[in-house]
């Protein structure tokens, strides 16, 4: 059975609350009267009377996905009894198997491998009466043979139009006798957090059915995706619901039902659900074009917090932090350079790093895009046209590990002292003994004390330091000069651009002490 992607987390058990009036008055400040209780109008209060007109409105229209593959059967020759489900006693009727078979014998050639079918259940929504289907891509997976069953019973053949990993999205076409009940996308945006949503799908196999509760939160990133963006909801969705609808109170999908976060593997009451605005391009490009099509800017990006913003003079965090740029990119030749805070897309405000991609990817390819970036304290304006995504990542494919050559200077240098750590020039010594790449620039750790700041960072020996505050070191003496410049005007932080032995590159910031 396929089911929503389960997030594993410790969830607090006891929250400590603190009255707020109390805390005043415990300051000795005065307390404004009360204005009165908020005008709440009765239906809000006590939630709608009854949900079975739109469940009956909408329901036929929610299928099952039934979708089955090949896998090898590690049985052999099959003699083994199929046991249902993923059990502890599975591995030993197998072996025990195996040995009645001969397997165990090294005289005897273990019997052929065979191939068995795997089925997984899932949800899914009709958007077309012509036989557009919407599920998720962990739905259908490497299926081979994909089956929608309909509330009347009625099993029919699907193709696979397109599927899209990232935002975890597939597309379906069914061809059915006559137009079959569709539903419609809503506006996902204008959802609020205590608006009513109905959750329709095929929890654990059991057929369709309905669940309902309320959005808890919008925009939620749980790390699974370079899109995340999910409304949560405490309507409970189980195995089985995953690419099924999320409806608002006008029968209109606001979101896929894609994942749960639960310590046991049942709801308990947090959900998570791709917004329509999010899936609705992405469904489009893929009945056009069997593909996504997504913007391209060639850089990779961390996020900016409160010591890099004050290091980088940002007043607060906020935009994206340019930690490297694609040489093949579109970002290079427009002259975006590592180090550069993006704060604004294509007009749009870039309020933190996870803004970035998501406005980038429903970018068309090929569009010239204003950027703005902050450097060295000014805001910088740049033009970019955009590349496709797809074909950034097969070229970086075909690419992997390439180092920028060049030769290393030879011989041994002084050791130099800063911020808990021993750096030393990059030479043939240094290249051999941390297996640095050919053409590897900047200052090489070769120790770090423990309980350092720098430790805390994870900054290991091998790695390399490339800048300080956006300005290039190449010896080690250049580290403890640009130090000393930093405590003479005050600065509490140094930005280190920081490079690992793989040549993964990011800021670190450190104290200066």
């Amino acid at each position: 059975m396929a089911s929503a992607p389960i997030l594993a987390a410790r969830v607090p058990t006891r929250f400590r609350r603190f009255g707020a009036v109390a805390a005043v008055l415990a300051l000795g400040l005065a307390v404004a009267p009360a204005v009165g209780p908020l005008a709440v109008s009765p239906a809000y209060a006590r939630g709608p009377d009854s949900l079975a007109d739109l469940a009956e409105a909408v329901s036929d229209a929610v299928v099952n996905i039934s979708a089955s593959t090949s896998v090898e059967d590690r049985r052999g020759g099959g003699a083994a009894p199929n046991i249902p489900g993923d059990t502890p006693f599975n591995d030993l009727f197998e072996e025990f198997f195996r040995r009645r078979q001969g397997e165990g014998n090294n005289n005897t050639p273990p019997p052929p491998r065979q191939q068995r079918r795997s089925a997984s259940l899932g949800s899914g929504f009709v958007i077309d009466s012509a036989g557009i289907v919407i599920t998720n891509n962990h739905v259908i997976a490497d299926a081979t043979e994909i089956t929608v069953i309909f509330t009347d019973g009625t099993r029919l053949k699907a193709e696979l139009v397109g599927k899209d990993a990232k935002v975890d999205i597939a597309v379906l076409k069914v061809k059915p006798e006559k137009p079959i009940k569709a539903v419609k996308f809503g506006e996902s945006e204008k959802m609020r957090v205590g608006d009513w949503v109905m959750a329709v799908g095929n929890p654990f196999g059991l057929g369709g059915t309905v669940t309902a509760g309320i959005v808890s939160a919008r925009n939620r990133n749980i790390q699974s995706g370079p899109y995340d963006n999910y409304i949560q909801t405490d309507a409970s969705i189980n195995k089985g619901n995953s690419g099924g609808p999320l409806f608002n109170m006008n029968g209109e999908v606001i979101g896929v039902n894609t994942a749960i976060l639960s310590p046991t593997g049942g709801s308990v009451g947090i959900g998570f659900a791709t917004p329509a605005a999010t899936v609705m391009p992405v469904i489009d490009q893929l009945q056009k074009f069997g593909e996504t099509r997504r913007g391209w800017l060639g850089v990779r990006i961390q996020s900016v917090d409160e010591t890099i913003a004050e290091s980088l003079g940002l007043g607060k965090p906020r935009g994206a932090l340019v930690a490297g740029v694609d040489d093949k990119g579109p970002a290079k030749p427009a002259g975006i350079k590592s180090g550069d805070v993006i704060v604004k897309f294509d007009g749009k405000e870039v309020t933190d790093s996870n803004a970035l991609p998501k406005l980038v990817a429903v970018a068309p390819v090929d569009k010239e895009v204003d950027v703005t970036v902050v450097r060295n304290g000014k805001d910088v304006d740049i033009k970019v046209k955009l590349g496709r995504l797809e074909e950034g990542e097969k070229q970086a494919a075909l690419e992997p590990g390439k180092s920028n050559g060049g030769p290393a200077a030879p011989g041994r240098s002084v050791v130099q002292k800063a911020l808990g750590m021993e750096f030393a020039a990059v030479n043939a010594d240094t290249r051999k003994r941390f297996n640095l790449k050919d053409g590897a620039e900047g200052v090489v750790v070769t120790s770090v004390e423990q309980n350092s700041d720098a430790a805390e960072k994870r900054i290991q020996p091998g790695y390399r330091i490339l800048e300080i505050n956006q300005q290039a070191v190449s010896k080690p003496e250049d580290i403890t000069k640009k130090i000393e410049e930093l405590k003479a005007q005050g600065r509490r932080n140094a930005l280190l651009f920081v490079a690992t032995p793989t040549d993964d590159k990011s800021f670190v910031p450190l104290p200066v002490k």
